[in-house]
């Protein structure tokens, strides 16, 4: 079995240990290696480097295997170390390069630092997404968070809120709608999707009382892509319809910009949200949130996100 290969993330947060966390839980089952430095793991980590993706099965299941990738610098939790941005970089474009040639099955990356990208090798993305899009070609992506409860996707991601109504187009939002469309089939199974769209504005612009974007263009959107097959709701009020209730309505939401999106996900299942990037050639999954530089190197990391992040990988790879 191909492994799901874990991408160290900063090294200077809570990345290293919680995969080391997550190996411990699902080794017995889901085949995985660690792509990093092995100086960055958690010290007494069972850890075996080995030397190609092909080897990551038959240790997994005693110790996590690690490609090893070397950094400049050692790891300091809670201060990352611009030395090691290159390094940071390196590891997510070789982890593209796994997959894309066979050799592992999907992609599980952990937090990175962007300021600290930034500042130690002038990275030239918003975040992750970008940069594997970039990698992968160019493709357009969408990301979406998932857990048990939800699953949602911003139309804009990592731009100011002021720049949203500029950003966010009718083909921007064809577009979105096309991948989650598309994703939903090919990587969750849902043979006829049921996708809910969000309102931009407070209570979907209220009949053009409070915005005039629904009226103008994202419900004659809507009505004009049900008649080419597709099942969508809205423009709905996005503060109605991430309720329990509203959810049983509908496989995916779509909303208009980050937090609005977010905001839901985190507040239903902020331990075992999964960033899941739609559009990509490769499976790549994450967990849903940072390097947590504040409790980094405590031990205190709460795994869950990443477990799920990698159960959700293998899922998709298998079926």
């Amino acid at each position: 079995m191909k492994p799901v290969v874990l991408t160290c993330g900063e090294p200077a947060g809570i990345g290293p240990e919680i995969a080391a966390r997550a190996w411990a839980t699902l080794a017995a089952r889901i085949p995985m290696m660690w792509l990093g430095d092995p100086r960055h793991l958690p010290a007494g980590t069972p850890h075996e480097v080995i030397s190609a993706a092909s080897e990551a099965a038959k240790v997994s299941g005693r110790a996590l295997p690690v490609l090893p990738h070397a950094f400049a610098a050692p790891g300091t939790a809670g201060t990352p170390d611009p030395a090691n941005a290159i390094g940071v970089i390196e590891v997510i474009a070789r982890a593209v390069d796994l997959v894309q040639s066979g050799e592992a099955s999907a992609i599980c990356t952990a937090p990175i630092h962007k300021k600290a990208l930034k500042d130690g090798a002038d990275f030239a993305y918003p975040g992750h997404t970008e940069y594997l899009a970039a990698l992968a070609g160019g493709c357009d992506v969408v990301m979406m968070l998932a857990s048990e409860q939800l699953r949602v996707v911003p139309a804009t991601i990592h731009i100011a809120l002021s720049e949203v109504p500029k950003a966010l187009t009718p083909a921007l939002l064809r577009r979105t709608i096309e991948i989650t469309q598309t994703g939903l089939i090919r990587q969750f199974g849902i043979a006829q999707p049921r996708i809910a769209i969000s309102g931009l504005n407070p209570h979907a612009g209220e009949g053009g009382a409070m915005g005039h974007e629904e009226l103008d263009w994202i419900a004659p959107l809507i009505a004009q892509m049900n008649t080419e097959g597709y099942t969508l709701r809205g423009p709905l009020p996005a503060d109605t319809m991430f309720h329990a209730a509203a959810r049983e309505g509908y496989d995916a939401a779509i909303a208009m910009y980050h937090d609005q999106a977010l905001i839901p996900i985190k507040t239903l299942d902020f331990d075992r949200g999964v960033n899941v990037t739609l559009g990509l050639p490769f499976i790549r999954t994450s967990p849903d949130h940072g390097t947590a530089f504040d409790i980094a190197g405590k031990g205190v990391a709460n795994p869950s996100s990443m477990v799920e992040a990698i159960r959700m990988a293998h899922r998709m790879a298998t079926a």
